[in-house]
């Protein structure tokens, strides 16, 4: 939906396959990267480092009722129109892919998610800036999903909206109807789907 992430190549290929300065300190291989843990988020200025999901405050559902819990996923389809989103910009979160799981309760089986090629994939996301009590400041994201296509659909009904390379710059700085083609399900024959060994569920 994406649920967890995993961002195991290295911050110098991000950068380059990006166009852009390396500029944040390197970091280990990471198998599994939870909502509420940092991403590394690509923005206009560069690579930065984010925490994933919006904290909720003084953001108000359609109804004009508070939103109580973090926003990790912002559905497409109302992205534009929902009054909890006004005000954000947009960024990019790379990866190399994302899990989900299927099956019942107590034997869940996870399944891994990346490109077929080996490629990193770029997830549109959204973010702001929360300013806590004593003027604390945190860069805050959340990824953007989409109808999955063909190659999750039998794991998963949602998927986050991934860019292509080429389409980074517009969805980092294009308007809103330049943007609004961009969310749609990756093309079939695409990912990967394997099931995912040998990850530490409980690390952080």
């Amino acid at each position: 939906m994406p649920g967890r992430l995993f961002l195991t190549s290295s911050l110098a290929r991000v950068a380059e396959a990006a166009g852009v300065e390396q500029t944040l300190d390197a970091e280990p291989p990471r198998r599994n990267i939870a909502p509420g843990q940092e991403v590394v988020t690509l923005g206009p200025e560069g690579l930065r480092r984010m925490r994933w999901g919006l904290i909720p405050q003084g953001r108000r559902n359609a109804r004009g009722r508070p939103v109580m819990e973090t926003i990790v996923n912002a559905r497409s389809e109302t992205l534009f129109e929902k009054s909890a989103f006004a005000g954000v910009s947009r960024c990019v979160v790379p990866a190399d892919g994302w899990y989900e799981w299927t099956g019942a309760k107590g034997r869940k089986q996870p399944w891994a998610i990346s490109d077929r090629d080996g490629g990193l994939l770029w997830f549109a996301a959204i973010f702001d800036i929360w300013v806590g009590p004593g003027g604390i400041a945190v860069p805050q994201c959340a990824t953007v999903t989409c109808d999955p296509s063909g190659d999750v659909a039998e794991i998963h009904d949602r998927m986050g909206v991934l860019l292509s390379q080429r389409d980074l710059a517009l969805w980092l700085r294009g308007d809103e109807a330049a943007v609004r083609p961009l969310m749609r399900p990756w093309p079939d024959g695409t990912l990967r789907v394997e099931r995912a060994e040998g990850v530490d569920w409980a690390a952080s």
